[in-house]
């Protein structure tokens, strides 16, 4: 079995920071990139950043340059730093994983997400 969970989220103000993490575990055999989504109320998933093991990252125009990934792949966590933080970034975060699991296919794995809310 392979769990994701993400964890950091909270209430801040507009142009302050957080730092999200996601932590997957279980049976895996190799990550081979995570990444960052978000969704607000009445609006579809959107991708925010994403992260391969090698280190390449693909940012939304919307996060570039005020959000940023990290990984540490020994431990199989990937770390979203937002910084500037702006009331329409105001959503729920959710982490996927592409991984094999065991001798499995590659596979994308969600985490339960957090709620971050940028608000006065």
């Amino acid at each position: 079995q392979v769990q994701v969970v993400e964890s950091g989220g909270g209430l801040v103000q507009p142009g302050g920071s957080l730092r999200l993490s996601c932590a997957a575990s279980g049976s895996i055999f190799r990550v081979f990139a995570m990444g960052w989504y978000r969704q607000a109320p009445g609006k579809q998933r959107e991708l925010v950043t994403t992260i391969s093991s090698g280190g390449g990252t693909n940012y939304a125009d919307s996060v570039k340059g005020r959000f940023t990934i990290s990984r540490d792949n020994a431990n199989n966590t990937v770390y979203l730093q937002m910084n500037s933080l702006k009331a329409e970034d105001t959503a729920t975060y959710y982490c996927n994983a592409v991984l094999v699991a065991g001798t499995g296919p590659l596979t994308g794995y969600w985490g339960q997400g957090t709620q971050v809310t940028v608000s006065s």
